[in-house]
């Protein structure tokens, strides 16, 4: 499927960063290693490039991470590519700064082992920040997300997912999204930010 729509012209999710990462993003420590979650074509990977981070961007189709690295190219700026499955991919131990997720929608066991993952591979200090569509999105006319329940996120689930992590931001919001063809209109969303202070 991710092959297939990455495939299509132009980008499926636009250029542009994400409006909350982009509000959000000063708080990973400058300079410092950013991993991103099922970065599909880059735009997040770039605009933290270009911010001067170090950024690697996972996925599991390569041909958006191709895109990915084209973006870069054609910003000026460098970024590390790594085609894998997320139930596959070790995030490692203490070894991100940053850690983002944005729309990085998966089943709820792997969700949740993904999560795990993100707590010990945050070095001291690191952040982590998320965005995704919530079961109120069901409801509302704005295109994006998935159409299946299990897939969506909420608060609740999230503090207990993500708990070993300082929550700076976990909130539930409607927002007017613009994002290429597949995130558009009025949407249900949610989004956190978190920081490791302690080993865990």
């Amino acid at each position: 499927m991710w092959d297939q729509r990455y495939n299509e012209e132009g980008f499926a999710y636009g250029t542009e960063a994400n409006d909350f990462l982009k509000s959000e993003y000063f708080r990973i420590a400058r300079g410092g290693r950013v991993l991103c979650l099922a970065e599909g074509e880059g735009r997040n990977a770039v605009f933290l490039a270009k911010q001067g981070y170090s950024v690697t961007a996972v996925d599991l189709s390569s041909v958006g991470l191709q895109k990915a690295e084209r973006l870069a190219t054609e910003h000026g700026v460098k970024i590390s590519t790594i085609v894998a499955d997320l139930a596959d991919y070790d995030l490692g131990s203490e070894a991100w700064d940053g850690i983002v997720s944005i729309a990085a929608h998966v089943p709820p066991s792997l969700r949740k082992k993904l999560h795990a993952q993100v707590i010990s591979a945050l070095k001291i200090d690191g952040v982590f920040i998320l965005e995704a569509y919530s079961e109120r999105h069901l409801e509302m006319d704005g295109v994006g997300g998935p159409p299946h329940k299990e897939l969506l996120m909420s608060t609740d689930e999230l503090k207990v997912e993500l708990d070993g992590l300082d929550l700076i931001i976990a909130t539930e919001v409607e927002r007017d999204i613009s994002e290429g063809k597949y995130h558009q209109g009025e949407s249900a969303i949610v989004q956190v930010v978190a920081s490791k202070t302690v080993k865990v």
